[in-house]
């Protein structure tokens, strides 16, 4: 019944949008968001803070910062990296003429030179939008030579319910390629939450890692002070790629990537206070605000349904009959109606959609509180794209008196 209802609602929105060949759509990508955004320099600095070992680094955001800063790490060489919350900079392009967002140095000079080149200027990379994330801060770092590269990281992982450590002799690659072709070289070791890492787990880890002699107690204690950070930010994930021998005998996390928990931020105000909105997207920040989950996508079919499940079903049966998803969003199980009329809004103002679908299963939301969000909406936003609603369960055979005040409405049958 829900299938049938559903086919339906997406033929019918399909006549009502005006240029169907929009719809042609090889699958429905999601993809997670991380609701915490910190530049690699911030993720070092908590590092550096648990007694982790990171490049010695600074942080500029004019030239003549960059330049000083260069001359202040007095090293052999210097990495000079653009700073945005994205991948990809060595091979990015500024829009300055400058290609690449990481440069090795040995002239402090040439520091400035270049930073003068990426700060102001919007880098371009793969995973960046067309016109690129402005650069407004460079990190200069003491570049280290790395004679080998190893991969650790501890994560929350079901299968052990609770925190697991990861790890691998082949770092510095995507750790998903050497565990589909050498998964022999991917070990793991549960933690106990209430014993915390053991001296014999490090150091077990750190030899399966391929660390010898002094430089395996050496890296079981770098194992063991970034349990200490994991524990201490609240994280769900500290990803080190790579985890690096250096030539002077030195174990080094080169590259860091850190998860936080959402639920933790009442008590990591600080970590959370540090959070880079300057790249986030104005309508998740929006949508973020009512705590409502949005994420946009490419289509012209506006998804407005409760519960992440149904949500992502939904979107999987508009592209199943040829139609293209303009979002998703996840209403949750609490709305309230303000909440109902402000998703509304983020709807409407995108000038991609040509129509919106709502889908409601009132087992955790009362259909009322739904009808009565959409009808203000309707009214007070006049609306001008069709709208399909599909309301089941709780109070929804109570609601169709709400729709005789609002045009372009089509109500499927319960």
């Amino acid at each position: 019944r829900l299938l049938c209802s559903i086919s339906f609602a997406v033929t019918l929105l399909r006549i009502l949008v005006v240029n169907p060949s929009h719809f042609f759509y090889s699958g429905t990508f999601l993809f997670p968001r991380r609701w915490l955004n910190l530049q690699e320099y911030q993720s070092k600095k908590l590092m550096q803070e648990s007694g982790v070992a990171v490049q010695r680094f600074y942080v500029a955001d004019t030239a003549s910062e960059a330049l000083e800063a260069a001359k202040r790490l007095n090293a052999k060489e210097i990495v000079l990296k653009a700073q945005i919350l994205a991948g990809g900079r060595g091979k990015g392009v500024f829009d300055s003429g400058l290609k690449g967002g990481v440069h090795l140095t040995k002239d402090p000079a040439v520091v400035g030179e270049l930073a003068n080149k990426m700060l102001g200027f919007n880098l371009t990379t793969k995973q960046t939008p067309k016109e690129g994330v402005k650069v407004k801060t460079v990190m200069v770092a003491e570049a280290l030579d790395i004679t080998r590269e190893t991969y650790f990281a501890i994560l929350m992982d079901r299968s052990f319910n609770g925190p697991v450590m990861v790890g691998s002799p082949q770092g510095g690659m995507d750790i998903e390629e050497v565990a589909a072709s050498t998964p022999e070289l991917i070990f793991k070791e549960a933690i106990d939450i209430f014993e915390g890492v053991r001296d014999d787990q490090a150091l077990r880890m750190a030899a399966n890692l391929g660390f010898k002699g002094a430089l395996q107690r050496q890296a079981a204690d770098q194992i063991k002070r970034l349990y200490d950070l994991f524990l201490k930010v609240d994280a769900t994930q500290v990803e080190v790629n790579p985890l690096g021998e250096t030539p002077e005998g030195q174990v080094v996390c080169f590259d860091a990537k850190i998860n936080f928990d959402d639920n933790a931020e009442f008590r990591q105000k600080n970590v959370f206070a540090m959070d880079d909105m300057t790249e986030a997207d104005p309508t998740e920040m929006a949508a973020a605000k009512w705590d409502l989950k949005y994420i946009g996508l490419d289509g012209n079919i506006a998804c407005f349904v409760n519960g992440a499940g149904l949500a992502m079903a939904t979107c999987d049966i508009i592209d199943l009959h040829g139609g293209k998803p303009a979002n998703f969003l996840d209403l949750g199980g609490g709305v309230k109606e303000k909440q109902v009329y402000e998703a509304f809004k983020l709807l409407t103002a995108d000038p991609k959609v040509e129509a919106i679908l709502v889908n409601i299963f009132g087992g955790i939301v009362n259909c009322a509180i739904i009808a009565n969000g959409i009808t203000k909406a309707c009214r007070e936003l006049e609306l001008k794209v069709p709208l399909v609603v599909r309301l089941e369960g709780k109070t929804a055979l109570d609601t169709h008196q709400h729709w005789n005040t609002c045009t372009k409405v089509f109500v499927l049958p319960l």
